[in-house]
């Protein structure tokens, strides 16, 4: 039974463990500002190294997930991936931009210039053009979904990103009359998905060559987990150090930039569960989609956002309060899908 299953222990308390981070990032940041301040010049290409590595170290174990030969089964059951792409890529990135406009720009107008409002709503674009890839088998996993149909699901979504996530962040970012260095944005999904995925890749097939899928799945994937959440933790405190004056001078900040992305996760989770039973879809295939479309890739968004905007803007601070706020919605909607399980 799902109320018998529990979530992971980092990933449990992942919103405590990120509030940690911030404070333990804004003291770190006030305390030695001069030694962050140079770590944060450590760039090539506008790229913090620093940064860059703990992300790839984010990054590298989700795409040792990426199964290329699920995706030959997509054509048998169509309707499940055919949801999850439509909400991820037709509606999802919109809405975000839509409900972040709202706020930012207008329901913001008075705390917030509208420099920075169009800082803040980039770093929600970029959260909401990148759907989720590791953390939505926790949740698929909490709610009786399909694993294999979920692999399927991810696995679609992590090759549209190859293609998808540039040109709609560019048309929405241009929208907002941000300028966009299209160098850095493809250069960002090159470093922080192509690379990564195509290491994955080789991985995967020389572990499970020589020591076999059981233990590749069982032994090694799991061995592994911690890594990419401590690598998350340490980025966050080290942004946080950078971001640590400003917070300071606008406390506020997390709290408003975390309302809009909270109304955004509820609504397209309601938008693909209640499509979803319009399709008839089984509960193990429509939950996993409701799922990947209400949780992001906040991995890929952090990067993105830092490499656009600078570790110190206001566009990268919004991506990290995803994370924030991400692990406490989703358990409540976790909750939702096995209360009204069919």
């Amino acid at each position: 039974m799902s109320s018998t299953k529990k979530i992971a222990f980092f990933e449990k308390y992942l919103t405590l463990w990120v509030a940690l981070c911030i404070i333990g990032g804004v003291i770190i940041g006030l305390l030695v500002g001069d030694a962050i301040e140079v770590m944060s010049s450590w760039e090539v290409a506008r790229v913090n190294i620093p940064v860059a590595i703990l992300i790839w170290l984010m990054i590298y174990p989700m795409m040792l997930q990426v199964d290329f030969s699920s995706v030959k089964k997509v054509g048998q059951k169509p309707k499940g991936v055919i949801l999850t792409l439509v909400v991820n890529w037709l509606i999802k990135p919109f809405t975000m931009a839509f409900f972040a406009w709202v706020f930012f720009s207008k329901l913001y107008g008075a705390f917030i210039s509208p420099e920075l409002a169009g800082e803040y709503i980039a770093g929600a674009i970029i959260l909401g053009a990148a759907p989720c890839t590791a953390m939505v088998f926790v949740w698929s996993y909490l709610t009786d979904g399909d694993p294999n149909y979920t692999l399927v699901q991810v696995s679609v979504n992590d090759l549209i990103i190859l293609v998808a996530f540039v040109p709609i962040v560019g048309l929405l970012l241009g929208i907002t009359n941000i300028t966009i260095p299209y160098d850095t944005l493809v250069a960002s999904v090159v470093i922080f998905v192509v690379v990564p995925l195509v290491a994955g890749v080789i991985t995967q097939r020389i572990l499970i060559k020589s020591r076999g899928q059981e233990w590749f799945k069982n032994v090694f994937l799991h061995r592994l987990r911690p890594v990419s959440i401590i690598a998350l933790l340490i980025t966050l405190l080290l942004l946080f150090a950078f971001q640590g004056q400003n917070i300071i001078n606008n406390p506020l900040i997390i709290l408003l930039a975390a309302v809009p992305l909270v109304i955004q996760t509820y609504f397209i989770f309601f938008v693909a569960w209640y499509g979803g039973k319009k399709l008839k879809l089984p509960h193990a295939v429509c939950s996993p989609a409701a799922m990947i479309g209400a949780s992001n890739f906040f991995e890929l968004a952090v990067a993105v956002a830092i490499a656009l905007f600078g570790l110190h803007s206001p566009a990268a601070l919004v991506t990290v309060v995803g994370v924030l706020v991400e692990v406490p919605v989703m358990l409540s909607l976790v909750w939702f899908a096995n209360r009204n399980k069919y």
